[in-house]
């Protein structure tokens, strides 16, 4: 057994390498996300050096990442804008549930994995992580761009559907009746809408409830309502970063300003934790067998999110480069994505389930912090070099045959 002195001095070199990489990034201009990982996987099952005396505390901590993480989202907006946003981009939303379910669906039934396993790697190729991307857009100083609500819309789309599609494969891989999921699927439901209709009523309410000059009495009361309103929410089959999200939905005004003040140094160090628990509960002798497949579907994917970006970005009335900004940041997959495999490899459906998906989201989750910087100016230098090779091409024609051939087309990218 280990002692308590063991815990501190594993937790203590975790805090202290998680600042010394953060501080890294920061020099190099780069998201600390990928770094995170990396020393998850040095720490983890099969790495350099592996955690024992404080896993159990690392993993209770990555929860409460999560869960700050979409509570600190939701803060940056107020009911009326999700309402809003809701309403005008469920369309972008079923284009999203189209583009990325598909080819994790496909994948599955090409390597013979059969139905219910393709609806499982649907789902993981589907959600975005949410965490990832909240942790992200800090990063880059994107909070109030005008193509965030549409990220976030999409995000939140997602997350809700969260609540219609975990009962469902629940009860898929359980075998049960289908009268027994629909108890499942109608209580998720109905908890869900709860949540959503007291936040967007009584939020003004929750805030004269929760409001306090003395800084100490109002992190308290936040974060415990937080953490309270996420835990219900899980227990009753929703997702805990919905409930939490939904929470910082409901604060508004200058509750929600001091509340960001005083949560934001907490949201770093148990976002960084949460990073770290997931590289540490990936085995890196299980990556190279699926490495392949995942890096097949990982690319193809990663497509289809920055296309699904684009076009809610486009149909909001987004400048280009917002639109490719908005594509770029939806790529990165990971928690919902672990959550979903976890529970196909629990069920024993399929034995390469598992490591394939952790593979898949290993990559995205280090890719995604990267398409979400790069995107846009990699797209729009591509953009320029065709049109400057478009107005190039006229002018060296010679003959007058040249007057007969069609124009070249443009990029579609609004100049």
């Amino acid at each position: 057994m280990h002692s308590s002195a063991t815990f501190l001095i594993e937790f203590g070199a975790i805090i202290l390498g998680l600042g010394l990489l953060g501080r890294l990034a920061g020099r190099l201009q780069f998201s600390p996300i990928p770094l995170y990982l990396l020393a998850g996987l040095a720490f983890g099952e099969g790495g350099l050096l592996p955690l024992g005396a404080s896993e159990e505390f690392v993993a209770i901590g990555a929860e409460i990442g999560v869960i700050l993480l979409l509570l600190m989202l939701g803060l940056e907006y107020t009911a009326s804008d999700l309402v809003s946003n809701l309403k005008t981009q469920y369309p972008a939303g079923l284009v999203d549930m189209t583009l990325n379910a598909l080819p994790g669906a496909a994948l599955a039934l090409l390597l013979g994995w059969g139905p219910v396993a393709a609806v499982v790697l649907a789902g993981v190729t589907w959600i975005s992580s949410s965490g990832v991307i909240a942790k992200v857009l800090g990063d880059l100083g994107r909070l109030g761009n005008r193509e965030t609500p549409v990220i976030l819309s999409i995000l939140v789309l997602e997350d809700l559907a969260m609540a219609v599609y975990l009962p469902i494969i629940t009860a898929l891989l359980a075998g049960v009746s289908i009268a027994a999921g629909s108890v499942t699927l109608g209580i998720a439901l109905g908890v869900a809408g709860l949540v959503l209709f007291v936040a967007v009523r009584y939020g003004r309410v929750i805030s004269r409830f929760v409001s306090s000059d003395d800084p100490e009495k109002l992190l308290l009361v936040v974060l415990g309502l937080t953490l309270l309103v996420a835990g219900l929410a899980q227990q009753l089959q929703v997702s805990a970063a919905v409930g939490a999200f939904l929470v910082g939905i409901a604060l508004s005004g200058e509750v929600a300003e001091g509340a960001h003040n005083l949560l934001a140094p907490l949201r770093d160090l148990f976002a960084a934790v949460f990073f770290v628990f997931f590289g540490l509960h990936t085995d890196p002798q299980s990556i190279p067998p699926v490495i392949l497949p995942a890096l097949a579907l990982a690319v193809v994917t990663a497509l289809t999110k920055i296309a699904t970006g684009y076009w809610a970005a486009r149909r909001a009335g987004i400048s280009p480069k917002g639109r490719w900004r908005a594509g770029g940041t939806l790529v990165s997959r990971g928690e919902f994505s672990i959550v979903i495999a976890g529970l196909a490899v629990t069920a024993g459906i399929e034995p390469d389930l598992g490591p394939l998906a952790t593979a898949y989201v290993l990559v995205l989750v280090v890719l995604g912090p990267l398409t979400a910087r790069y995107t846009e100016p990699l797209a729009l230098r591509l953009t320029a070099l065709r049109t400057a090779s478009a107005d190039i091409t006229p002018a060296r024609s010679v003959t007058p045959a040249a007057e007969t051939l069609e124009p070249v087309e443009d990029s579609g990218v609004e100049r």
